[in-house]
């Protein structure tokens, strides 16, 4: 298992094989992650616990959706996405092992590639 450290708390990578990646997120109360999208990465994600808002690219429009305990969903690649946490929340993702295909198009927190 590996932590990540990150701004808006951490994920913790609990599979990495040469087909899948498996991830636990924990994200802070307040905090969101960047709004991305990837090229080639594919994932999923299932809420485990807290509530936040996803963003999502559906039609060429960003829409919020509420998402609750034991909501999921799909990510295909090119479709931009944002998480944005309205209680700590755990976040279960799986998904295509491409871990640096990330394009940020707004970031709170400078990272690179915004």
């Amino acid at each position: 298992m590996r932590k990540v450290d990150k701004p808006w708390g951490h994920e913790l990578i609990f599979a990495e094989t040469p087909s899948y990646i498996g991830k636990v997120l924990f994200i802070r109360k307040g905090h969101k992650l960047s709004l991305q999208y990837h090229e080639v990465k594919e994932e999923t994600i299932y809420l485990q616990s807290g509530e936040m808002i996803l963003h999502t690219e559906e039609n060429g429009v960003i829409v919020q959706k509420r998402f609750r305990a034991g909501d999921t969903q799909h990510i295909p690649p090119g479709t931009k996405h944002r998480m944005e946490a309205v209680e700590d929340c755990t976040v279960f993702e799986v998904s295509t092992p491409h871990l640096g295909d990330v394009v940020r198009l707004e970031d709170a927190y400078g990272r690179r590639g915004t």
